[in-house]
């Protein structure tokens, strides 16, 4: 599995990933996308009176939409108590168990896998574990499912994203109530190497060119990889602080903060001409597209 591996960000220069058609392989990138998935002169006229549904929305998974910040913690104390092992308190080990991948932690950081059988050993129970915990997971993050609620009501399609597997992610969202609400999912099954592929093919999915879709993150990896494939970045502070999401182009302590004027607002400046009508003023324009590896 790969809940505990670092991923790459992703299509740093546009480059997007391969998917077969029965006449052979195609080269979908981040240009290719947004020039070829063009509105329909029908689609145009709608999305003029329905202006909300021009957009998709991206959720990313990892404490976005569940907090598995507690799931992950727990699986490395569970793993800990099974090996007679001791984690120490510090906060920069803590960082590490959450955000880094577990060979480097396992080897680097708790000193705990000596082989490299002892080290494939323990991540394969690290996945168990992780997934055992997930099953205890009801509760979605704070407001996100009365979000989900308000642009379901818009008519804006929405998709989540996430390495799980397809089961396991499915089963979650309907525990939490919140199934019903996504038009699509990716999961580890569609076989996408990095962040951004997983942000790419949502946006196929959704049927949105990428420079329409909005992705949401608690990541700054997960925000460039965004950046990267063109499209917006609302950063959720939480698991990191806000100085550390500064690349967002809006960053919201909770979902609560949010409305559908918001997200508007971030397209302001790509030339929307409804929002002429609404009579919006945005303080500032979005970055520009940053064509960085990392952000940290």
């Amino acid at each position: 599995a790969r809940i505990f591996m670092e991923e790459e960000i992703g299509a740093e220069y546009g480059e997007g990933f391969e998917t077969f058609r029965p006449n052979g392989p195609l080269k979908v990138d981040v240009d290719f996308l947004n020039d070829r998935m063009q509105e329909s002169f029908l689609q145009r006229v709608r999305y003029v009176m329905k202006p909300d549904e021009a957009f998709g929305l991206i959720f990313s998974w990892d404490n976005v939409v569940a907090d598995t910040r507690s799931v992950k913690l727990n699986a490395w104390k569970r793993l800990a108590t099974e090996e007679g092992k001791e984690i120490p308190n510090e906060e920069d080990v803590q960082r590490s168990m959450l955000h880094a991948a577990a060979d480097c932690v396992l080897r680097k950081v708790l000193y705990w896998a000596d082989g490299e059988s002892e080290l494939e050993r323990m991540k394969s129970r690290l996945s168990k574990l992780y997934l055992e915990n997930l099953l205890e997971l009801n509760e979605p993050i704070e407001g996100l499912a009365e979000w989900l609620d308000a642009v379901y009501t818009a008519g804006i399609p929405c998709a989540v994203a996430s390495c799980l597997d397809r089961h396991n992610m499915t089963a979650a969202l309907q525990r939490m109530g919140l199934y019903n609400y996504f038009q699509a999912i990716v999961t580890e099954e569609d076989g996408m190497e990095s962040i951004a592929h997983r942000f790419l093919s949502a946006a196929v999915k959704l049927d949105r060119k990428p420079s329409k879709c909005i992705v949401f993150e608690d990541d700054p990896r997960g925000i460039t990889a965004a950046h990267n494939c063109t499209m917006m970045a609302v950063g959720l502070i939480g698991s990191h602080p806000a100085y550390e999401l500064v690349q967002a182009d809006l960053a919201v302590a909770s979902f609560s903060d949010l409305s559908v004027i918001n997200l508007r607002r971030l397209f302001a400046n790509k030339g929307s001409s409804f929002m002429d009508l609404q009579k919006q003023v945005i303080d500032k324009s979005p970055p520009k597209r940053k064509l960085t590896t990392d952000t940290i």
